[in-house]
């Protein structure tokens, strides 16, 4: 690495107070127009996913670490506007990994990951992009409903309300990867979960098969993808 060029490790993200700006805000831009929660628990969980998916790969450790990265910072567009927040965040995220000094080949692996997280634009275009997509579209849990939220009348938030339990494993020797959900049916029949979630599924399905993986979705004990 040239010495005008610094390397930056997740933690160095994690405690930079413009991304800690940015994501406080844009959560607080969301919860204001209703949205789930996307603060520094969606955060934190699809960074830890992300370099996760990638361990279990066995992807280089530096790969898992910008998986990272990425998957913490990957929201911050929404301080903007949530429209066309993933190429707005990239943008943003590329003034801030500059102004840190991060190595451009590193930069252009991170904005091109949160260029394309979001499903109307999103594609698995590298191993950090099929990561992030796999972290941030499986975070589905109660606890992202926000305190105010009507659940009889958001059907996003009566999704996420419902799921009672959700796991996300890859076995790798299997080439397989599933996403496990329990929902509560009173709650959230299972077609209104395929009525919000069906495209983030196929996406899903999509970055799986870029690690040459089946991408299985159960549902209450049963396989639907």
């Amino acid at each position: 690495m040239s010495d005008k060029y610094k390397l930056i490790t997740p933690d160095d993200i994690y405690k930079n107070e413009a991304v800690h700006a940015y994501i406080k805000a844009g959560n607080q831009n969301l919860g204001a127009i209703g949205l789930t929660e996307h603060g520094f628990a969606h955060a934190k969980r699809s960074s830890n996913y992300a370099r996760d998916i990638l361990k279990e790969l066995d992807y280089p450790q530096r790969t898992c670490e910008l998986a990272a990265i990425a998957g913490y910072m990957h929201d911050i567009g929404n301080v903007i506007n949530r429209s066309d927040h993933a190429h707005s965040g990239a943008m943003m995220a590329f003034q801030v990994l500059n102004n840190l000094q991060m190595p451009p080949d590193e930069i252009a692996i991170i904005c091109a990951a949160i260029g394309h997280h979001d499903e109307k634009t999103a594609y698995p275009v590298n191993e950090v992009a099929a990561a992030l997509i796999l972290s941030d579209k499986t975070d589905v849990r109660r606890t992202r409903v926000r305190h105010d939220a009507v659940i009889d009348v958001d059907i996003h938030d009566r999704v996420n309300y419902a799921v009672e339990k959700a796991s996300f494993d890859i076995d790798a020797k299997q080439k397989i990867c599933i996403f496990d959900i329990t929902i509560a049916t009173d709650i959230c029949p299972v077609m209104e979960y395929f009525e919000i979630f069906l495209e983030r599924m196929v996406l899903c399905r999509k970055a799986a098969q870029y690690f040459d993986l089946q991408f299985e979705l159960v549902i209450n004990h049963t396989r639907l993808l």
